[in-house]
């Protein structure tokens, strides 16, 4: 396990934050049209979608540039976007006129207990310290509905990569490889129910080139 404490920020959040900032054009450009070269992808949110959609609303959380909130939309999703960075919400905004997008940091979320029906969240913890994801579920627990469902997708491994650089722009985040098998336990710690972990190989020219898991988690 490589794990590069040395180098993790003081102010990880922060840090995240100016980051993506400065990363959010360049982005939305390489990412936001990436759904259409991964079908598990696709499947497992029309899945989300389906399970969701006569709940009520949905947050596509970690939004990005707000591709997959646009992807659940076009499913039939009431969805909105949550994001950490005003650059990426920016974008998000530009490319998807019609969808709401709001500024938010889940692991302190300005929104109601118990008033969704859902949370997609892609590669929304990647960036998060491991020691602060119990918190993140413990709050997306809070807001979901009894019953409401959480999709979870991340890149697996058990190490942290720190990037100074990436496409050209100054940044200073650790990006993690997360044991799907500890992960699901901190969901089950947090009250989550598992009903179903995906795992699958990257795809070739498409992607990093790493493993994905994707957990379904529902609240009881």
């Amino acid at each position: 396990m490589k794990i590069n404490i040395s180098q993790m920020n003081d102010d990880p959040i922060n840090s995240i934050r100016e980051s993506y900032d400065r990363l959010a054009e360049e982005y939305a450009r390489r990412i936001s049209d990436e759904l259409q070269h991964k079908p598990l992808d696709r499947e497992l949110l029309d899945r989300f979608a389906k399970e969701t959609g006569e709940r009520g609303e949905v947050c596509d959380m970690g939004c990005g540039p707000g591709h997959v909130a646009r992807y659940l939309r076009d499913a039939g999703a009431s969805v909105f976007g949550l994001d950490l960075s005003t650059g990426m919400l920016q974008q998000a905004r530009k490319l998807n006129p019609d969808i709401p997008f709001r500024q938010g940091n889940m692991m302190s979320l300005d929104i109601p207990d118990g008033s969704l029906a859902g949370i997609a969240a892609f590669y929304a913890i990647v960036n998060i310290p491991r020691r602060s994801l119990p918190v993140v579920f413990r709050e997306i627990r809070r807001v979901l509905q009894s019953g409401g469902l959480l999709l979870l997708a991340f890149h697996t491994g058990d190490e942290v990569r720190h990037e100074d650089e990436l496409w050209g722009q100054k940044i200073s985040m650790d990006f993690l490889l997360l044991p799907p098998a500890e992960i699901k336990l901190d969901l089950e710690a947090a009250g989550f129910t598992i009903e179903d972990v995906v795992e699958r190989e990257p795809y070739p020219d498409v992607e990093y080139p790493s493993r994905r898991a994707y957990i379904f988690a529902r609240k009881p």
